[in-house]
């Protein structure tokens, strides 16, 4: 099943985000545990596109889109905001002392972890889509 929810760059909309992509690992047959993985990873992702890639003050628009399959989970987030290659982020540092880590950088380490695959694309005038795919735990 493919659904797309498309909603407004501001966090105010963040709640019905995380209720959009928790209703679809549901339908997907994911547990609670992968459920909140899932709302908690497109949460980051969307409050890093609202922060940074509109700057708080966007007029664009998010397009959330997820499908699932046997295998799990596909989530295409679309935005027209600033560009940004989480690809191209350092590995935090989890051992430095806390009043020595930079302020931020543990969000897409958390995306990375929570999910299975991240990858991301800048298409121009098109907008930048970042899609992250979660696989059913084997066994389950």
């Amino acid at each position: 099943m493919m659904r797309t929810g498309i909603f407004h760059s501001v966090f105010e909309d963040l709640d019905e985000m995380r209720a959009f992509v928790g209703r679809a690992a549901q339908d997907a047959g994911f547990d609670d545990s992968g459920i909140y993985q899932v709302q908690l990873a497109v949460d980051e992702a969307c409050s890093n596109i609202i922060e940074h890639g509109c700057h708080g003050r966007c007029e664009q628009e998010i397009e959330i889109t997820c499908s699932d399959s046997t295998q799990g989970l596909r989530i295409m987030i679309r935005d027209h905001g600033q560009s940004f290659d989480p690809n191209m982020t350092d590995i935090p540092d989890l051992d430095m002392a806390l009043e020595d880590r930079p302020v931020g950088g543990l969000g897409i380490y958390m995306m990375r972890r929570l999910m299975d695959e991240l990858h991301y694309e800048t298409l121009g005038e098109a907008g930048n889509v970042l899609t992250m795919v979660k696989y059913h735990k084997q066994g389950t």
